[in-house]
Order: C-alpha cells, then structure tokens, then sequence
C-alpha cells in the first residue's frame, strides 16, 4: 500500500502535465483572432481563392469626373487599390441645413484588401482636405 500511495499526486496538486495544457489551452485562445487570421491568408494565397474578410470595397463619392479620375489614379499608383471603377453621374439627395438637397456626384468603387482599408481611407480624407483647401 505504501508503494501505491507514493505514486499518486496529493489531493490538491496539478500534475505538471495538467499545467502545460491549459497554459497551451489559454495561449491558443488568446491568439486564435491572430491565428484565424494567419491561416485565412495562408488558404487564400495557397489555393488562389476568395476567403471572406479579405477583400473590401470602399465607396467614395466625388464633385466631377476630374477630380474622380485624379484620386483613382493616385489610389492605384499607390497600390492602396487593384481597381477602382468610376460610375458617372450618381444623383444623391441629402440633408443639408435642415433641409433636403439634391446633387449629382460621381461615385468610385474601389477594390482593394481590408487590411488596406485604414491607410486608403485616410489617404482619401488628407486629399480631401488638401483640394479644399486649395479652393
């Protein structure tokens, strides 16, 4: 009996094998985000395919075709974007001061990869700014 009770752990104690899986279990729940996302690109890349959550379009409205084309340009010359289209005369009705109004814009569908949504973004907005600025 003595021998047999030497073997066994005390009541009360993790063996260290217990121990080294739930540090494993935390660790993987707390990079599975990471993970998930590390392995989404690597399925995508490996087989050539479409993996949701990857791929965003970004819409942006502009006064004229002009300043249209010049913003798609410099988005792709960028490589903020794979593609942008250019859809002419978008009629847009809106609130402005309390009241309702109607404008014709030109709408930009751009193609580019969510990880570059934030960089794109802001990009648009300092152009933004700097062409009113400009005015």
């Amino acid at each position: 009996m003595d021998k047999l009770g030497s073997r066994c752990p005390l009541p009360g104690l993790l063996r260290p094998s217990v121990l080294i899986c739930l540090l494993i279990l935390t660790a993987s729940f707390l990079t599975y985000p990471m993970l998930r996302t590390l392995s989404l690109q690597l399925h995508s890349t490996v087989t050539g395919s479409y993996v949701s959550g990857t791929y965003s379009i970004v819409f942006v409205n502009c006064p004229n075709e002009q300043i249209a084309r010049d913003i798609a340009r410099a988005i792709l010359d960028k490589k903020l974007a794979a593609s942008v289209n250019i859809l002419p005369k978008a009629s847009s009705l809106y609130f402005w001061n309390g009241e309702i109004e109607e404008a014709t814009e030109i709408l930009l569908l751009i193609k580019t990869k969510t990880s570059k949504v934030h960089v794109l973004s802001s990009y648009i907005r300092l152009t933004a700014q700097l062409r009113q600025s400009s005015w």
